[in-house]
């Protein structure tokens, strides 16, 4: 247990000797004091003393509470921590295996009476010293001041601290193999980003395939609408015409006991449009067979590779609940609604908010178990084979 103390308290020293380490500190309290000089008023965005008017975006439409989660969420996490800083941290701790199996310290540390799979297990945990020290200051700055600034003190906030260092643990062990193996800290960075490229690939390849069957989705549904829509006008129309001889009292029963009496071949010769919305809807249903193969095929090849993103996300099924997605959806189903003289472009910024909600929805979805569980057991096999070939090899 004294070796393991001692290496770790030599892993914090060297941290502490590397100007990069307190550089990404400061930093991250500069990043932090940004999100404390900025508000939200009736208006728009303050920031310090200023105040700029932003369409769509005050107080009387987002609280401070949802402000500040929003920026600690989509800025402070998805931006700063999990890119920013981190590819800082892989900077500053890709050098620990190589520069210690070809410095020779690994010779003097041998000597000790220490296993090696302890020694390889020690010398890679110490590599999450860095990240766990940074996401811990950030995290707890940033939940000083949603509850200062916000007005909401939010404890699962520290989630962030977890969820960071997971995910700094797959691409950190991936690069620990790659020194391992390559005895270059260099090549062992430059392969570890190409992975993690590999993987923000995949991610989005996803995203946008899962985005595509939400609006194709959404695309049919609003067909459906369109066609029972018209069918319903047109069957009023020829009802409509067909009761004028009727008595004026007798009109409104006439009607509605005509209006189930047409055929669809009927209702077609009245609307032209409905032969051709039935075609659209026909050719969408066949896309749609297309879109959940595309979505099932996706899936599958995440599930073999660790989530970078998709763990990085877990913290907004806390900042924000699935009722609030749930409401945000419910509250523009309005497309369906259709008004022949509303703007497409409204239209279009509708569709693509309901698509969002669903594709939001969709990926919550996705169990813990098949986000963490896949990517551990993934990390876990590259992490053993990195321990097989630290204790097999000859130094």
């Amino acid at each position: 247990m004294r070796q393991t103390l001692a290496i770790f308290l030599d892993a914090y020293r060297e941290l502490n000797s590397k100007r990069l380490f307190w550089f990404v500190l400061a930093i991250s309290i500069l990043v932090v004091l940004v999100f404390a000089s900025m508000g939200i008023s009736k208006h728009g965005l303050t920031v310090l003393w200023m105040e700029f008017d932003v369409p769509y975006v005050n107080s009387d439409l987002i609280s401070p509470e949802r402000f500040y989660k929003q920026l600690f969420s989509q800025f402070g996490l998805k931006v700063w921590l999990t890119w920013i800083a981190t590819v800082l941290a892989l900077i500053s701790t890709a050098a620990i295996i190589p520069d210690f199996i070809a410095g020779g310290a690994i010779e003097l540390t041998l000597s000790k009476p220490i296993g090696r799979l302890r020694l390889f297990l020690t010398k890679w945990a110490t590599g999450m010293l860095f990240v766990t020290l940074q996401v811990t200051v950030f995290t707890f700055a940033s939940f000083m001041v949603i509850g200062l600034r916000g007005g909401a003190w939010l404890p699962g906030l520290f989630l962030a601290i977890p969820i960071v260092v997971l995910f700094f643990s797959y691409l950190s062990t991936l690069c620990t193999l790659f020194g391992l193996v390559t005895r270059s800290t260099i090549a062992a960075l430059l392969l570890t980003l190409l992975c993690w490229f590999v993987l923000w690939g995949t991610h989005a390849a996803d995203q946008g395939i899962l985005f595509g069957r939400e609006q194709n989705a959404v695309s049919i549904e609003r067909q459906v609408a369109s066609i029972k829509k018209n069918e319903r006008v047109a069957r009023q129309t020829m009802a409509r015409l067909a009761a004028e001889d009727a008595p004026e009292g007798e009109r409104a029963t006439r009607e509605k006991e005509l209006l189930s009496t047409y055929t669809d071949v009927e209702v077609n010769k009245q609307n032209p449009l409905l032969q051709s919305l039935r075609d659209q809807l026909a050719k969408l249903q066949e896309n749609r067979e297309k879109w959940l193969l595309a979505s099932n095929i996706a899936v599958a090849v995440k599930t073999v590779l660790p989530k970078t993103a998709d763990t990085a996300e877990l913290l907004d099924r806390t900042l924000v609940s699935t009722a609030e997605l749930e409401k945000q959806r419910d509250n523009t189903q309005s497309i369906f609604d259709f008004d022949e003289n509303s703007k497409k472009g409204e239209d279009r910024r509708k569709l693509n908010d309901v698509v969002q909600a669903r594709v939001l929805l969709a990926v919550r979805e996705r169990s813990l178990g098949w986000v963490l569980g896949t990517s551990l057991a993934f990390e876990a096999a590259v992490l053993g084979l990195a321990c097989w070939i630290f204790c097999r090899r000859e130094f």
